[in-house]
């Protein structure tokens, strides 16, 4: 009997303790923050450091250390022969560094933003993506395209469009999109360690977000999978996949749902080509629902994408229509009230959601 009470006496001290417990360990996790920008510098730094192949190059990214401060030191460290600073012409240096892939070096390009990549884009789609195709295999190309991509703020209609949908209809390119600094660290080193060129989507207004990363991200020889869709947040309700900027708006309507009693799941979906059809669709299978979120323009775009796969691979589990969240289908406005318009906000996700739900949309 004194053992019996001994255990209840135990028992209780064990359940005053582990929240105690808990609390520290999501403390301990989350005490480590890191900006975009740092995630993005430090994987250029490490693999840079760890192999001798790769080298930059771009408008300003040597002694003015990046138009975005990404290349901040690299050229103190590893010198103007591996940090080069171009002048102002995408069609030269690209051509010069898809020439240089050939070779087996590991270039990564940076474009001040993708709106200039279509300077470019002879070399991307002609030079890189198709020769390892028409080499039958003998030339790799392994080159790494990166910069800001989509809208920013008060830019206008020449420098705030986005290239997901366009590249990742071109087989042989890799499209990724980063949301997180943890997606920014691991998915640009293995866009860098890839034998295939590598298109690497940022977003000039996540640079500053601070996002907490744990140890294991922060170790020289973390990399995440190309093709491999992350589930932010679990639910049951309906799914939201999105990406790059998306991807913080999807997990806040989340959080504005599930005042509603709508428990969303948000797919951050990190590669754009490939594309983890396999993660959406088994989310889909179980939420019966589904809204695409992007900031680009909504014809032929990657929720149109998503939709089609979900149509032909899920269609008899979908209990309502797919909701597709994108920008407007006109060029970006320069007037912010305007501009505000014309990209996808946090309500529109919210609004959506309800109506897949067949909730009253206020």
């Amino acid at each position: 009997m004194l053992g019996i009470v001994r255990q209840k006496m135990l028992e209780q001290s064990l359940k005053k303790i582990r929240p105690a417990v808990s609390v520290l360990r999501s403390y301990s996790s989350a005490a480590k923050q890191m900006t975009v920008r740092e995630a993005l510098n430090s994987a250029l730094d490490e693999e840079m450091s760890a192999d001798s192949k790769v080298f930059l190059m771009g408008e300003e990214v040597g002694e003015y250390q990046g138009a975005y401060k990404i290349t901040k030191g690299l050229l103190d460290k590893y010198g103007p022969e591996r940090v080069l600073d171009t002048p102002i012409t995408e069609a030269g240096f690209t051509g010069i560094a898809v020439g240089a892939a050939y070779y087996g070096v590991k270039p990564v390009v940076e474009f001040m933003t993708f709106n200039f990549s279509m300077q470019a884009i002879d070399h991307i789609i002609n030079s890189a993506a198709k020769t390892n195709y028409m080499s039958s295999g003998r030339i790799s190309v392994p080159i790494v395209f990166r910069g800001p991509n989509g809208a920013a703020a008060g830019v206008g209609a020449q420098h705030s469009q986005c290239y997901a949908a366009w590249y990742a209809s071109c087989p042989g390119l890799k499209v990724l999109a980063p949301y997180s600094s943890e997606d920014a660290r691991g998915l640009l080193k293995a866009g860098i360690r890839d034998p295939d060129p590598v298109v690497f989507l940022e977003n000039e207004l996540l640079y500053g977000e601070s996002f907490p990363v744990s140890d294991e991200v922060l170790d020289s020889s973390f990399c995440l999978p190309i093709g491999k869709a992350k589930i932010e947040r679990k639910g049951k309700d309906v799914t939201i996949a999105a990406y790059s900027k998306m991807v913080g708006y999807a997990l806040k309507a989340a959080e504005t749902l599930e005042k509603d009693g709508i428990d969303a799941e948000v797919i951050n979906l990190r590669s754009i080509r490939p594309l983890d059809r396999s993660t959406i669709n088994a989310s889909v299978r179980k939420t019966n629902r589904l809204v695409t979120v992007e900031e680009a323009f909504p014809q032929h775009g990657v929720g149109a994408e998503i939709c089609a796969s979900i149509v032909e691979e899920s269609f008899a589990y979908l209990d309502a229509p797919v909701e597709r969240i994108a920008g407007a289908d006109v060029p970006m406005p320069y007037a912010a009230n305007l501009e505000r318009m014309a990209v996808p906000q946090v309500e529109d996700i919210v609004r959506a959601a309800k109506r897949t739900c067949y909730r009253s949309v206020s």
